[in-house]
């Protein structure tokens, strides 16, 4: 059995090697995409296997408000209110995909960010549970990568900055 384990393990590397050469092409082919992505790069936090996959995931980052890029990534908050009763806010919706892996960026960030460390360190010295503030650390982090590489995009000459 543990050949059989083996010989799959391989062929899944395999596979995931082949994977990974057929996007670094794609990208390389793309000069807006290597931009957006070498722009991307440059956030502590998205590494060469997350910053490709949100890209794929989330192909506006760029051209959207702060709001409606955390709304995409299912990261904005919804207020259940009803006269005096002022329940927490979750998030839901977005795209699942890109939510995993902002949230695995966030792990990263949240530990190596020097902007972000602090900023997750404070949220959680305020009493928010570790998850609260990783959830929030996503949000920062799509916030700023859409921030990145829209200024990082060649403006025409009469084109407004969102």
């Amino acid at each position: 059995i543990t050949s059989i384990h083996a010989d799959l393990v391989q062929a899944l590397d395999l596979a995931i090697t082949r994977l990974d050469a057929e996007i670094a092409t794609l990208i390389a082919e793309t000069a807006e995409l290597a931009r957006d992505l070498r722009t991307l790069r440059t956030i502590k936090g998205f590494g060469k296997t997350n910053a490709p996959a949100i890209l794929a995931l989330m192909p506006e980052l760029g051209t959207l408000d702060r709001k409606q890029a955390a709304a995409l990534a299912g990261l904005a908050p919804h207020p259940r209110q009803s006269g005096a009763c002022d329940a927490y806010r979750p998030t839901r919706g977005g795209r699942p995909n890109l939510k995993r892996a902002l949230f695995m960026a966030a792990l990263v960030a949240a530990r190596h960010n020097p902007d972000i460390r602090p900023f997750y360190e404070r949220l959680r010295q305020n009493g928010k549970k570790p998850i609260v503030a990783t959830i929030a650390v996503m949000r920062k982090l799509i916030v700023i990568a859409n921030a990145k590489i829209r200024d990082a995009r060649p403006k025409l000459p009469n084109q407004q900055v969102s």
